[in-house]
């Protein structure tokens, strides 16, 4: 999941859907209640820890921070020096891994297809839609901080990418570097309460309607493939000192050797969900 925040435009809600651990995340998430206040302020840690899978949340962002900090570097002198190979890689990965995803839904109907076609439709819009105009007001920063988390948790969306479709990823760069707690404040409000909130609605859609949801997750994850295709040109905008990429212009690949080594990669990226499936199965037998 560090990896794929690292990466733009890949969720770590996606890798987090694709290694199996999505659904016990959610559940630890939402599991920061009352109970676990009381559990905590009254001394309980044993309880509290058990309540709120804290082990299980400690080594997770553990890696994704170890990640973060080791590979950040190393993709970006990939993504600089050798761009389409990377995103091939990185389709090849999340195509494999739609499937197998959209394989677990074990309950198919018009109304889960319906659902998996309006997850592809969202994710293609929110991938072509133009960013809008920054907006400092108290409200706005509110829901940015819920939609922002909201998309973190998601597979198939970039948080980041989010906020610059919002039109104030600049806004809170600069909040960040100057410390203006009159824009951190609203946004760091509306990014627990988005984290609570969805994490709790995700958990009871996941119990629910799981196959419902889940088609509904892999659509998201399809809509976001043409973010990943490696044939295609950024489109920028400088926010400040930062540029950031707020769009593509894709293009089909020359039959030469980048595009005979680029398919080298994607299907590598299959191989590697391969692998994690045959590894999860094998696991889950020694266990059983």
């Amino acid at each position: 999941m560090g990896t794929a925040n690292v990466i733009p435009g890949i969720s770590g809600g996606t890798i987090a859907l694709i290694t199996g651990v999505f659904e016990r995340l959610i559940n630890a998430l939402k599991s920061f209640d009352v109970q676990a206040i009381k559990l905590l302020f009254g001394g309980q840690f044993k309880k509290f820890a058990q309540h709120v899978d804290f082990f299980f949340l400690v080594s997770l962002f553990l890696g994704v921070g170890v990640a973060i900090i080791s590979f950040a570097r190393f993709f970006e002198f990939i993504l600089d020096k050798y761009p389409i190979y990377i995103w091939a890689y990185f389709f090849g990965l999340v195509l494999a891994s739609a499937f197998f995803i959209g394989k677990t839904v074990k309950k198919r109907s018009i109304g889960i297809v319906s659902l998996f076609v309006a997850g592809i439709a969202i994710a293609v819009f929110i991938s072509l839609t133009t960013p809008g105009t920054q907006n400092d007001s108290f409200f706005y920063l509110l829901i940015c901080g819920i939609v922002v988390m909201c998309s973190m948790l998601l597979p198939g969306l970039s948080g980041s990418f989010m906020l610059i479709l919002m039109g104030n990823f600049q806004l809170l760069m600069e909040a960040v570097n100057q410390w203006r707690f009159e824009i951190l404040i609203p946004f760091l409000a509306g990014a627990v309460v988005g984290l609570i909130a969805f994490s709790h609605f995700l958990a009871w859609l996941l119990k629910r309607f799981p196959n419902a949801t889940i088609a509904l997750l892999t659509g998201f994850i399809i809509g976001s493939l043409g973010i990943l295709w490696p044939w295609k040109t950024e489109i920028t905008k400088l926010f400040g000192e930062t540029e950031r990429v707020v769009g593509y212009e894709w293009f089909l690949p020359q039959m030469n050797t980048e595009f005979v080594v680029a398919v080298f990669w994607c299907l590598l990226g299959v191989g590697t969900i391969l692998g994690v499936e045959w590894l999860s199965k094998r696991v889950g037998k020694e266990q059983g």
